[in-house]
């Protein structure tokens, strides 16, 4: 009697077991056919072909940054290429207007008296000092070729620049930059043959020329 309930009773509880199994299989979703692949290995999920697209994924997206990268940094060069040389052609364009205008007007007005007749020549100009004067700044200009002019014009502004920032230094340092002021205008400068025209045209009215001022 005792053994036959307790088989009863044994029973019972295998079959209570199994329920329960098989209920936390099916509550969980988990059992040995998911975690094994088509082939039979487990953990399927991570094959050989999805990790190559992934590698794949990955190079290319290295290759369009490394690429839009190298297409910015030669953008960004270029317009900033484009902006210093715009801003360079403004600047000297300014300050060769009045000089390259002025330098015109002297070469021009020499080359023109040395043509002349004599006989005009004299009328234009009264004294034979004057006359000598004019001819000696003819010789002066005309020797002097475009590559000279465009030289002399550079060391001009070399000069300009120089004596500006030493006189935004102190103000011990203005005297002396008034005194290199003056020694460069007594140098050879393009600046300088226009200053001798205008001198010489002073003796003579009958010349009429209209020079470029550059405000300050």
């Amino acid at each position: 009697m005792d053994d036959k309930f307790a088989q009863e009773l044994y029973s019972e509880s295998l079959q209570l077991s199994n329920l329960q199994l098989g209920h936390s299989s099916t509550t969980y979703g988990f059992n040995e056919s998911d975690i094994q692949a088509d082939d039979g290995s487990l953990w399927g999920g991570g094959s050989d072909d999805e990790l190559d697209k992934i590698s794949d994924l990955d190079r290319e997206w290295q290759r369009r940054h490394d690429q839009f990268h190298t297409i910015g940094y030669r953008d960004g060069l270029i317009a900033g290429k484009e902006a210093s040389a715009q801003e360079g052609f403004n600047i000297g364009f300014k300050q060769s207007i009045p000089v390259g205008y002025n330098w015109g007007i002297t070469r021009g007005v020499t080359s023109a008296l040395a043509c002349v007749p004599d006989e005009l020549r004299e009328r234009l100009i009264e004294t034979q000092e004057q006359r000598d004067k004019f001819r000696e700044l003819y010789g002066s200009v005309n020797s002097l070729s475009a590559s000279d002019a465009l030289k002399l014009f550079h060391d001009d502004i070399l000069t300009k620049e120089a004596q500006a920032a030493e006189q935004s230094k102190s103000k011990e340092a203005t005297v002396s930059v008034g005194g290199a002021q003056e020694q460069s205008s007594n140098s050879a400068s393009l600046g300088t043959y226009t200053a001798k025209l205008q001198s010489l045209i002073l003796d003579a009215p009958e010349i009429q020329v209209q020079f470029f001022h550059q405000e300050v």
